[in-house]
């Protein structure tokens, strides 16, 4: 449980401190958001938990894969905000429209027979 608590504890620090960093400087919290930290901790954690090496390997393909979906919203929440869209409202439709890619994605490679 003390394990749990201390990832949870560390990935919050990172994501507040690349927030923080952003309000002084976007170009800087725009570096450090785009480092897929997210998926680093989480092969990080997964690699400490289990030590095997496989086990990571998996998860790291699917995520590449799965990359490609996800610049949608980079594209559409921009777009919609510079539009004068709202921003909940840009932010839901970008992210549905980001899902549907996902839906997509995941069709096209199951297709192909590329499991993820």
């Amino acid at each position: 449980m003390l394990a749990v608590a201390l990832k949870v504890i560390v990935t919050a620090i990172l994501v507040v401190a690349i927030a923080e960093v952003a309000k002084r400087s976007t170009f800087a919290g725009a570096v450090l958001a785009s480092i897929p930290l997210t998926s680093v901790l989480a092969l990080v954690w997964l690699y400490a938990d289990t030590g095997d090496g496989d086990k990571v390997a998996a998860p790291a393909s699917g995520i590449f894969w799965l990359v490609l979906p996800s610049l949608v919203l980079f594209i559409a929440l921009p777009l919609m905000l510079k539009g004068g869209w709202p921003f909940g409202v840009s932010l839901a439709a970008s992210m549905a429209l980001t899902a549907a890619c996902y839906l997509a994605t995941v069709a096209i490679l199951t297709r192909l027979g590329i499991a993820i």
